[in-house]
């Protein structure tokens, strides 16, 4: 089935935006820890309270979409305080002012998120849904691609002067904005829920709240890639080269997103969470274990590959266990659950790293991520399975 021009012009919006916050995320873990003096357990927690927070704003934003029956002035919202953040990052002489940029840029996306990921489904047949959030997840990690490789660039080009290069992330960002505003379509058939309350989590299903507790699983297996940053420049990599670490995670993230939704659509859903969850815990045992920095990029790809396996498969799940009027809320559940997780996740992975080394945050990630396979294998989601 032919994938709808707004999935295209969401994608293109996702790839601007990224390019922009991964460029900023390929240096802030080392920003903190080598300009401005935060610990491992600080990195963990600005993580891990950015992240959580865009979660929780996903619930009421994509609740609210609901509400109204419209998705994109929520998203422009959402993307446009993205793009505000954006400056702060240079300017930031603190780590409690980096976690203030942080937690305005993740206000921003979790406003966009839920509202969204809705609209893909609300302009794409259910056939071709796997396909259509591939191709989102892949126009996305594109960005996450450029951005480091621009970060590499403009280190090397500006003396490594992590400031300066911040800055760079504003021009993409703002045009990110302009391409939502002027090509994104919204279609007129969205119905608007009569109303809100605590009653409607209740209808989203058996099935959705199943695939929501699996995201939650997965997501703690998983904790924040700044990890694999800091883990790079542990092993020695150069501080200008350190971003390389999210080229090589996204390329193979981006190689695998399509093919995987495609996948998805014709029923392989299961095989793509085992062979995911399989892939991280690959990548956590060698991160753990390898002192080789060709080996710990090959884990980096491990990584990635889990990424695009999983990723838009849990989108094309939520969006076909939610009732149509409800999908913006079913949404912001999964991804508040999904963030709580993360949070958990980060801060277990930060204090580790302090107080038993950098291995032991893997090693843990490994158990975690192994615990979920033998999950998934004991209790095979019904949602999944077909």
């Amino acid at each position: 089935m032919r994938i709808p021009r707004t999935v295209w012009a969401l994608g293109a919006v996702s790839l601007l935006m990224d390019l922009s916050s991964e460029l900023v995320h390929s240096l802030l873990p080392v920003f903190m820890v080598t300009v401005l003096g935060a610990s491992m357990l600080a990195v963990g927690v600005v993580e891990g309270i950015a992240e959580a927070t865009a979660s929780i704003v996903k619930l009421f934003s994509g609740a609210i979409s609901d509400r109204l029956g419209r998705r994109k002035p929520i998203v422009v919202l959402g993307y446009g305080l993205a793009a505000v953040s954006k400056p702060l990052f240079p300017l930031a002489a603190s780590v409690p002012l980096v976690l203030a940029a942080r937690f305005m840029d993740r206000i921003g996306k979790g406003i966009r998120g839920a509202p969204r990921d809705a609209l893909i489904a609300d302009v794409t047949p259910d056939g071709a849904r796997g396909a259509a959030y591939g191709l989102r997840q892949a126009l996305d990690t594109v960005g996450a691609v450029l951005g480091p490789l621009a970060a590499i660039g403009l280190m090397l080009l500006l003396a490594s002067d992590v400031r300066s290069v911040l800055w760079w992330a504003v021009p993409p960002a703002l045009v990110a904005v302009v391409v939502l505003v002027v090509f994104v379509k919204e279609p007129e058939a969205v119905a608007a829920l009569d109303r809100f309350s605590l009653k409607s989590f209740t209808r989203l299903g058996k099935a959705c709240w199943t695939i929501v507790a699996l995201g939650a699983v997965l997501t703690l297996a998983r904790f924040s890639e700044a990890f694999l940053v800091l883990r790079a420049q542990d092993l020695g990599v150069a501080l200008a080269m350190v971003p390389i670490v999210l080229v090589v995670m996204n390329v193979a993230y981006t190689a695998i997103a399509y093919p995987a939704g495609v996948a998805a659509d014709r029923g392989h859903r299961h095989a793509l969470l085992f062979w995911g969850l399989l892939a991280l815990i690959a990548s956590d045992l060698l991160i753990a274990a390898t002192t080789s920095i060709p080996l710990l990029f090959l884990a980096i790809a491990l990584w990635g590959v889990h990424m695009g396996l999983t990723q838009g498969l849990l989108a094309t799940l939520v969006a076909g266990a939610a009732p149509g009027n409800l999908r913006g809320t079913a949404f912001g559940v999964f991804h508040l659950v999904s963030g709580v997780a993360m949070l958990a996740a980060s801060l277990i992975a930060g204090a580790l790293w302090d107080v038993y080394g950098a291995a032991w945050t893997f090693y843990a990630g490994a158990a975690f991520t192994a615990l979920a396979l033998a999950g998934l294998l004991l209790v095979r989601p019904q949602a999944a399975a077909k």
